[in-house]
């Protein structure tokens, strides 16, 4: 008796320190992931912010001004410290002249977009009732690639889309109503919307609308 005793002692003994690894072993591992989808998305909000960071014009020109009065000053002196500032100065002139054309660019898009060939077509495809065929997506994206550079790489840098994901994001774009990206993509509004506002939480790690998702999209 006292041995079967012992036995079944060692045998939950055994069964207790199995459970206590297995325990310790899935903690880990549940902490790893959490710690791993933390960094994710702090790297992914990095890069929107990157993505979304804008030049501003006026202060750069302000502090390319009071570099070229410190370099004035400085005359054929202290080489080293005005070759410094004339680097600080070119990145400045560098940036506003990005800006500048980023902000032309951004001015002449939607006439671009609305006078394109592709664009003209998805009103007829809308006004027949029909879908875009893939040569139509390949244009589109060509088209929205040419005015927003980038567009696209940047859109999967952050999430590997779907491919209708992607769809939705081109129209959105250039300015396509949900209701018509629905009919576009053969797909119904609600669905379109529900795309939208999860694409945001893939991005963003929390909740946001479909018009939270456009009002990002229309900013890179």
């Amino acid at each position: 008796m006292n041995q079967l005793m012992t036995i079944l002692t060692q045998r939950e003994l055994f069964l207790l320190i199995i459970g206590a690894v297995t325990y310790i072993a899935l903690f880990v591992v549940t902490w790893q992931n959490s710690r791993r989808k933390v960094l994710l998305l702090q790297e992914r909000l990095d890069k929107v912010r990157a993505m979304q960071e804008v030049a501003d014009v006026e202060s750069n020109r302000q502090k390319i001004e009071e570099l070229e009065r410190l370099i004035s000053k400085l005359g054929s002196e202290n080489s080293m410290l005005r070759l410094e500032l004339e680097e600080k100065k070119a990145k400045l002139d560098y940036a506003n002249t990005m800006a500048r054309i980023d902000n032309e660019k951004r001015e002449r898009a939607e006439g671009d977009i609305f006078s394109s060939d592709i664009y003209l077509k998805i009103q007829r495809l809308l006004n027949e009732g029909r879908t875009m065929g893939e040569e139509d997506w390949q244009q589109l994206a060509l088209l929205v690639d040419g005015i927003y550079s980038g567009f696209t790489e940047k859109l999967y840098s952050l999430y590997k889309l779907s491919v209708n994901d992607y769809r939705v994001c081109l129209l959105v774009k250039i300015h396509v109503l949900p209701k018509d990206i629905a009919s576009l993509t053969a797909h119904s509004k609600e669905s379109v919307s529900t795309s939208r506002s999860r694409l945001y939480q893939k991005v963003f790690g929390k909740k946001g609308s479909a018009k939270e998702w456009d009002d990002f999209l229309m900013s890179l």
